[in-house]
């Protein structure tokens, strides 16, 4: 599996051989180009560091914390988190950086480095590739005995992070309180069952966490998907008021309503997009593979809505260009600027509640008002010797007829529906999604699209 770098960050398969798996090796050369990049904007930069619960996490965390003190920063040191946490604890700390350490939704065999700025947004792309010149360059220069950098533990990032959730006027902490919910939350085995109590304690509604011991071992596929989450389904079914299901650095959010039902991470963002622009008008921002309901729903408030590439970075800077109102992708990140520009499953979480309780109506009664869109996502493994350039050149020439963008991959815009195929940011696939107004349509699409593929390599 080869390392992939990426706006999302480092990542790749712990152990193997050097540049091709994610080796201490590779943990050291990243780490040391992180920190000359941050030594070319101060002479004593200061990072925060925090980690997810994977079985790697730890050994990670020595070896990219002992290689920046090597360099003369001085660390700030979390442990358990998640990423948004750590995101806010840059600003907190007036850092200079953050490294987050967790591959999403990878699987654990994985884990992965996410660069922040000093603002506790992921690093531009321009940063990044000059980081990945240097570790092909591989010359770094050491600081000496008297100036190695320090470290200090933060034990309070994440009842921070917390408190200023509950500062939000958008959020609706005594309406919430008297409303005295039940909810059920899959934790995937890593911090989640760390930030969730927190949350529900403040939020006083009762709660149950599955797979919350901090261990790493990922109880099912850690991306929550509806076939990863059966557990969670039949736990909320007629038991629960929600069903609550996060990625293991907790940046990503999807739901299941009181009936069980999927009420997908796409429409994450449409819900909390409807609750707020109820309140304050404005513009939304989501990448392009993300559904074409948050559009709907922006027109019907009254905003614009604004496409972005696919990745963090790509939908902040859009963000902050039309000075979005939220914004996020599709796959249940909720990007929320008056709080911070990261992705939060927290926040998240508190104004779908925010938004049950303000309109007195559950999770499905919502769902029925929003446009009723399906989506259907499938990939394809990215074959070394593809030319993407001339496949996304026959696939224009396939689909001239109908609406097309080329600001990432390919997305085919018709009447009712959408068709989407990119490179993936975070794994070696070609990632091919569709929306349309039922399922067969939307898998018709993809299969179409996947076959077009192989005529080209034929």
């Amino acid at each position: 599996m080869s390392l992939i770098a990426s706006v999302s960050g480092i990542r790749g398969t712990i152990g193997g051989k050097s540049g091709i798996n994610l080796s201490p090796v590779d943990l050291v050369k990243y780490s040391s180009a992180y920190a000359r990049l941050l030594k070319q904007k101060s002479t004593r930069p200061k990072v925060v560091i925090g980690r997810d619960g994977r079985i790697s996490g730890q050994m990670v965390s020595d070896l990219v914390s002992s290689t920046l003190q090597a360099m003369g920063i001085d660390i700030v040191q979390t442990g358990l988190s998640t990423t948004p946490t750590v995101e806010m604890a840059v600003t907190h700390h007036n850092a200079d950086g953050g490294i987050i350490l967790s591959a999403s939704h990878n699987p654990k065999e994985w884990n992965a480095l996410k660069l922040l700025n000093s603002k506790g947004e992921f690093i531009s792309a321009d940063e990044g590739n000059q980081i990945l010149q240097w570790v092909i360059e591989n010359q770094f220069e050491f600081n000496d005995i008297h100036n190695l950098g320090s470290i200090v533990e933060d034990s309070g990032s994440i009842r921070r992070h917390i408190d200023k959730i509950l500062e939000l006027p958008a959020v609706c902490v005594d309406l919430i309180r008297l409303k005295n919910y039940n909810v059920v939350a899959d934790c995937i085995n890593s911090t989640a069952a760390l930030a969730l109590p927190v949350l529900f304690d403040a939020l006083q509604v009762r709660y149950k966490l599955l797979n919350k011991e901090i261990n790493g071992d990922f109880a099912h596929n850690p991306e929550p998907l509806p076939e990863n989450l059966e557990e969670l389904i039949q736990a909320t079914k007629n038991s629960f008021d929600i069903g609550i299901a996060v990625d293991p650095d907790v940046d990503r959010l999807a739901l299941v309503d009181e009936h069980g039902n999927y009420f997908g991470e796409e429409y994450t963002l449409v819900s909390v997009a409807d609750y707020l622009l109820g309140i304050k008008s404005g513009n939304t921002v989501s990448n392009l593979s993300s559904s074409r309901a948050l559009k709907d729903i922006t027109l019907r408030h009254g905003g614009q809505y604004y496409a972005s590439a696919v990745g963090e970075v790509h939908v902040v800077k859009k963000m902050k260009e039309v000075h979005s109102v939220i914004g996020g992708e599709g796959n249940g990140g909720i990007i929320y600027p008056d709080l911070h520009y990261g992705r939060d499953a927290l926040v998240g979480i508190a104004l779908i509640l925010s938004n049950m309780a303000s309109k007195n109506q559950s999770l499905s009664q919502l769902k029925k008002s929003y446009p009723q869109y399906v989506m259907h996502k499938d990939k394809i493994q990215l074959n070394e010797d593809l030319d993407f350039a001339r496949l996304l050149q026959y696939l224009t020439d396939a689909y001239k007829l109908e609406k097309i963008n080329l600001e990432d991959g390919i997305k085919i815009d018709f009447k009712n529906a959408w068709l989407h195929l990119r490179k993936s940011n975070t794994e070696p696939i070609v990632r091919i999604y569709s929306e349309a107004t039922n399922l067969n349509e939307a898998r018709s699409l993809c299969e179409q699209i996947k076959s077009k593929i192989l005529q080209f390599q034929s």
